[in-house]
C-alpha cells in the first residue's frame, strides 16, 4: 500500500480490511471487536509528508497583534482548516490556529493556563525574526505536513502470556493493513505514546474532576522533541485537556506533561 492510499482510505474501509485480516489469522470476532472499541482516531504530522502543510514548529510563534508574549518556548502552530474533517474524535475548531507552548522540563506535569492559544481565522498576525541571543532555547524551525490518520490504542502492559500473544497478533494484523507509516512528529487526538507515564492518567491523578462532573481528560496533542529540542535527547511533550474546555476553546485549565527517555 502506498503512502497516498494510507492518507486517502476512509476509516470504514480500513476497518473492513482489518476485520478481514484478523479473521484470516483466526482471531475470534469478539476479541477483534473488543480491540477496536478501545481505539481512538488520531492525526499524525511529519516532515516531508504527502501534504498539505498543517503546522510550523520552532522559532517564534505568529502572535496575534496586541496579545502578550508567552514566557514558555513556542512548539507549533497548527492550521485547523488544513486538518481532515472527522479524523479525530476531538471537538477541534474548523479554522484558525492552535499555538502550542512548552518548556523542556522532563518528568514535570502541571496545569498551565497559557500553554495553548487559539487565534481565530482572519486575525492579523506578526512574526519577529528569531534572535538566538534572546531565545537561545528556541526549538528548531520545521514544516509539518499532513501524514496520515488512523486509530491508536492505549498502551498495554500484558502480564498474561496468552493475552500478550493475542495483543501482538492483533497489532500485527493492524500493521499489515495500514502498511508503512512514516515517523511522525506531531499527533492530534488518539491515545498517547509514552516512555514512562501516561499523561492522561497523570492529569487524572493530579487534577481530579469534581464528582458528577461528567467530563473527562483527553489527549489534545503530543510532540516528539527529537533533534528539535537540544535540552532533551528524546522527549515527548503532551497537552491534556478536558473535552468540554476544548469545545469551548478554553485553555486556562490545560495540563502539560513532559516525558523523556
Amino acid at each position: 500500500m502506498t503512502d497516498t492510499e494510507i492518507v486517502d482510505e476512509t476509516p470504514a474501509a480500513r476497518a473492513a480490511r482489518f476485520r478481514a485480516e484478523a479473521a484470516a489469522r483466526g482471531i475470534p470476532a469478539a476479541e477483534m471487536e473488543a480491540y477496536i472499541r478501545t481505539a481512538r482516531p488520531a492525526i499524525y504530522l511529519a516532515e516531508d509528508g504527502p501534504g498539505p502543510v498543517v503546522a510550523l514548529t520552532g522559532g517564534n510563534p505568529p502572535p496575534a497583534v496586541g496579545t502578550p508574549a508567552r514566557a514558555a518556548s513556542f512548539v507549533a502552530a497548527v492550521d485547523c482548516a488544513a486538518l481532515p474533517p472527522g479524523a479525530t474524535d476531538l471537538p477541534l475548531p474548523s479554522e484558525g490556529l492552535l499555538l502550542f507552548f512548552a518548556d523542556p522540563d522532563p518528568g514535570s506535569g502541571a496545569v498551565i493556563a497559557d500553554a495553548v492559544r487559539y487565534i481565530p481565522a482572519g486575525t492579523p498576525l506578526t512574526e519577529q525574526p528569531l534572535d538566538p541571543k534572546e531565545r537561545p532555547g528556541a526549538y528548531r524551525r520545521a514544516r509539518l505536513d499532513f501524514c496520515f490518520h488512523q486509530w491508536s490504542w492505549p498502551w498495554r502492559d500484558e502480564d498474561d502470556d496468552e493475552e500478550s500473544q493475542q495483543a501482538a497478533e492483533l497489532e500485527s494484523a493492524w500493521s499489515h493493513v495500514v502498511g508503512r507509516r512514516p515517523r511522525w512528529r506531531f499527533q492530534l487526538g488518539g491515545e498517547p505514546v509514552l516512555f514512562n507515564w501516561d499523561p492522561v492518567e497523570v492529569a487524572r491523578d493530579e487534577v481530579p474532576l469534581p464528582a458528577g462532573d461528567g467530563d473527562e481528560w483527553t489527549l489534545l496533542a503530543t510532540w516528539r522533541g527529537d533533534d528539535d529540542c537540544e535540552e532533551l535527547e528524546s522527549g515527548l511533550f503532551h497537552w491534556v485537556i478536558r473535552r468540554a474546555d476544548l469545545a469551548a476553546l478554553r485553555f486556562d485549565r490545560l495540563y502539560v506533561y513532559v516525558d523523556a527517555f
